[in-house]
């Protein structure tokens, strides 16, 4: 369009503010369309006119009637400043982006004190069918929930049912009126749990297809192919041809005609035919023209060798945060920088786009990993053993696509049964734990910890981990943690060859009795219990051994077989091997083996698919009976944490969530006090809101007070100081119990007074003496927000013994919880004492779990001492600290983290 066929968009200019309104930055974010395209979204803002413009006038003559209701072949100047002068509360316009061009529009309109608005958006011709609908409608939902919007209108076409759609996809349960032509619809925006479900399962699909575009490409471009030996554009291209991937690759090279013998290309604008996937080795320098020309091609995805980004320095990392933004914003999902490649064995795809000569062939796991050279690693230990691969991704700096995009990935991956990771950080904590807790249930996943989890990476992009809350919360969501690849690789084999157990009990069979006794002592020693001991001696011939294997293996009473044939001189392995073949392919119970010191899959002991590959069945061997039993050990409790019913979180009963949430908006409207923390008295009307019932109490500033309260309260009283300092100190002197008469409260008030410094004293009804309990919250920085659960005393304090759980929990969530710290069994009751009712403890982390999820501005909270008797448990004190929270979190949108 010419500048004359422009509207005059200055027109108004003299009526357009001094200062464009702002918005929050939160609302700008790279979210995925439904075929795992990566699309830019923001505000709009006045310099988008001439953009708005140009995407009208793009806009097919059927498209511009749905949406306008007419045929509406230009913008006005009115029409351009109003789209593009919002005041981001009443009127709120979004955008979507690839590359500096807007592909779709949406906005709502409202007016003061009015809790509804009208929502319209239209998305360019050439990108609908993407969901960018949906994405619109969900953002604007996200905004209008921050401006106290509460429901939508939208006036649809009666002719345009798609759009009636986009509302329904997208989880709102809309209803409306038929008038004539055109139809009123009205929806609320709060998410419903079905519209949370619907918003769940796209992103799971998108996601899925943004990493399956990259892992499943049908052509290639190799930018900076190159034909000399040491360089990475050489190895790459090198390991493609020989791989035999079986789509087209292009190499990129700007001064050759061929590179390795295949046709070249000055660049990826120049190549004739579509390109899903481009490998970058060109320095880092260069990225920028790589991306100009990627967007100009439609690539989906990038997978960047190149080093020189976070890996190297400060500028680096800065440069790498750059890399990412404009990769977004041309619509790509991108692997590395600094990534040892990306490899696919299905045969469809046969892929090895890695700096790997050699990758092992195809299998049933699945493996992420960060580090480059410890990628190079995994693939030869994996190759060594005979584990297959489904798929490897080593992401090298892990810019942008994560262990969450790859687990979204492998949940539906028919290929993959198990999932291997190795984590240096965990990048969105939260939802990693909501993944895992929900893959897990089919699928088991194997971390290994990195030494490098404990602490930020060197540029602060990712918190130190707190190894045992992560290892808490791994237990909580399934994870199998394991410390070294070694002991990853133990697991997968078991995992992938053989299958669960169904109990702990074990046998062993053992041609050397100390390797046999050896197994024993470290069965006991980890939840695994040996029932069955056969030595049948190192003179025993093959048939003893697999009559043996097959009675044991038979034994109703074992649940799995430990077998160490390990002849004290070289003889033919063969005969021994046949039983346990024969015995593992029939059996349920999995079988594990230490088989002349072999480690993996030996070829004596495999089931081999028409690939050549060790199959389901194939018996797993260790070089020693400590690992083979460990591994089990491990699967073990993965099989105990599968079996256990789902934990899905609950509404528990009593709770009155619009007043609570009245309370703390109130709270931050008027100030609280310094670091946010609330009083006393709101925090019981808060915790009660909730169920959570303080032993009820009174606040004295006076002795008469003090008095007055107790008389109130009934005797026997309790008197505690409430000074910093002086709350559960261990030593009590902040407290006086088991006061009787106003003569005491009186002298009482005077000592603690005196002693603490403050006059404001808390008169409290005495509690049924119990066990003292601590459940705390607070956002842990490296898996998100966590409840505590511990007894409580200056010993446990010192030696750390609480568990963790990450939000929210449900009801076996809340039960694993309080049994789990080492001093649990104390709730039990000793010799003298009755048990503590768990079961109230377990009703009470329910509730602060509902509590915290439901009330998102609780920073951290704190109940202590909670005295827990067969009576139930009594709260004697709370704390809160509460803090300004953008969303609520049920209507964050969707977005790439």
């Amino acid at each position: 369009m010419s500048d004359a066929d422009r509207p005059d968009l200055a027109a108004d200019a003299d009526s357009a503010p001094e200062e464009r309104p702002s918005y929050p930055e939160d609302w700008r974010a790279d979210v995925l369309a439904a075929d795992g395209g990566v699309v830019h979204l923001r505000p709009i803002t006045p310099d988008d006119a001439f953009k708005l413009v140009s995407f009208h006038s793009r806009l097919s003559e059927e498209t511009r009637f749905l949406r306008y209701f007419e045929s509406h072949a230009t913008l006005s100047a009115e029409e351009v400043y109003r789209a593009t002068h919002v005041d981001n509360r009443y009127r709120v316009g979004l955008v979507a982006l690839l590359g500096d061009e807007i592909i779709a529009v949406g906005v709502y309109e409202g007016q003061p004190e009015q809790t509804t608005a009208e929502v319209a958006f239209v998305v360019s011709d050439e990108h609908q069918r993407r969901g960018l609908g949906s994405v619109l409608l969900e953002h604007l939902a996200g905004a209008a929930a921050e401006n106290g919007i509460e429901r939508f209108d939208a006036y649809v076409l009666a002719e345009n049912p798609s759009m009636v759609r986009v509302f329904e996809e997208a989880g709102y349960q809309v209803s409306g009126t038929a008038d004539g032509e055109i139809l009123e619809l009205e929806f609320a925006i709060d998410p419903s749990e079905a519209l949370l479900q619907v918003r769940n399962a796209r992103e799971r699909a998108s996601e899925s297809r943004s990493v399956r575009n990259l892992l499943s490409p049908r052509s290639i471009a190799v930018i900076g192919a190159s034909p000399r030996p040491g360089k990475v554009g050489q190895a790459v291209l090198a390991n493609l041809l020989a791989g035999k991937y079986t789509g087209p690759v292009f190499p990129v090279n700007a001064t050759r005609g061929a590179v390795q013998g295949v046709r070249a290309y000055p660049t990826v604008r120049d190549i004739p035919d579509r390109v899903d996937l481009a490998i970058v080795a060109v320095p880092a320098a260069d990225i920028d023209d790589v991306l100009d020309d990627c967007l100009d091609k439609g690539v989906k995805g990038l997978l960047v060798l190149s080093a020189g980004f976070a890996d190297s320095d400060a500028d680096g990392y800065a440069a790498q945060r750059r890399l990412v933004r404009e990769a977004r914003l041309h619509g790509m999902r991108l692997v590395g920088p600094n990534a040892l490649g990306i490899a696919n064995n299905a045969p469809d795809v046969a892929m090895n786009a890695t700096l790997a000569p050699q990758i092992p062939g195809r299998g049933r796991a699945g493996f992420f990993c960060q580090s480059d050279p410890l990628g190079a690693t995994v693939l030869r230990e994996a190759a060594a053993r005979r584990l297959g691969l489904s798929t490897f991704v080593s992401a090298g700096n892990r810019a942008d696509v994560s262990a969450n995009d790859l687990l979204q990935y492998w949940d539906s991956d028919p290929d993959t049964d198990v999932v291997l990771l190795y984590l240096e950080s965990l990048g969105n904590p939260h939802k990693f734990v909501h993944l895992a807790r929900r893959m897990g249930r089919d699928k088991p996943i194997v971390v290994v910890r990195s030494s490098r989890i404990d602490r930020p990476d060197a540029h602060g992009s990712a918190p130190a981990i707190d190894n045992t809350v992560a290892a808490n919360v791994f237990s909580q969501a399934g994870v199998i943690a394991v410390d070294s690849i070694v002991e990853m690789f133990d697991c997968a084999t078991v995992l992938c060859h053989q299958p669960l157990l169904a109990g702990p009990r074990i046998a062993v069979i053992s041609t050397s009795a100390p390797l046999g006794w050896l197994a024993v002592d470290v069965a006991g020693s980890g939840g695994l219990t040996a029932v069955r001991t056969e030595i049948i001696g190192p003179t025993a011939e093959p048939a003893e051994f697999g009559e043996t294997l097959a009675a044991v293996v038979a034994d109703p009473a074992v649940d799995a077989v430990v077998a160490l044939v390990v002849p004290p001189v070289p003889i033919p392995m063969e005969p021994f091997a046949a039983p346990l073949r024969e015995v593992a392919k029939s059996s349920d119970k999995p079988i594990v083996t230490t088989f002349s010191g072999a480690n993996g899959i030996p070829e004596a002991l495999a089931v081999n698919g028409n690939d050549g590959m060790p199959a389901f069945g194939s018996v797993p061997s260790f070089p020693d009976p400590d690992r083979a039993v460990r591994a089990l050990q491990r699967v073990w409790r993965y099989a105990v944490w599968r079996s256990r019913p789902v934990s899905e979180p609950r509404v528990p009963d009593g709770i009155d969530l619009e007043r609570a949430h009245g309370l703390v908006v109130t709270a931050l409207r008027h100030g609280v006090s310094a670091g946010g923390w609330l009083s006393d008295t709101q925090v019981a009307a808060l915790l009660e809101c909730f169920g959570i019932h303080l032993v009820d109490f009174r606040e004295a500033l006076t002795a008469q007070e003090a008095v007055a309260g107790a008389e109130e309260l009934g005797y026997p009283v309790a008197l505690k100081a409430t000074s910093h300092g002086w709350r559960h100190r261990a030593d009590l002197r902040g407290v006086r119990l088991d006061l009787e008469s106003a003569a005491e409260v009186r002298r009482a008030y005077q000592d603690l007074a005196g002693i603490s410094g403050s006059p404001l004293l808390h008169v409290q009804q005495m509690a049924d003496k119990g066990v003292g309990c601590v459940i705390a919250m607070h956002d842990d920085p490296s898996v998100g927000s966590v409840i505590s659960f511990g007894l409580s005393g200056m010993v446990t304090e010192l030696l750390g013994d609480r568990a963790f759980r990450a939000l929210p929990l449900g009801p076996e969530d809340a039960r694993q919880l309080v049994v789990a710290p080492r001093a649990a069994p104390l709730l039990g009751g000793l010799a003298n004492t009755e048990a503590a009712d768990t079961e109230a403890l377990a009703d009470l982390v329910e509730r602060v779990s509902a509590l915290c999820e439901g009330i998102p501005e609780i920073r951290e909270l704190r109940l202590e001492p909670i005295l827990a008797s067969s009576a139930g448990a009594a709260v004697l004190t709370g704390h809160v600290r509460i803090g300004s929270e953008s969303s609520r979190r049920g209507l964050v949108p969707r977005r790439i983290t």
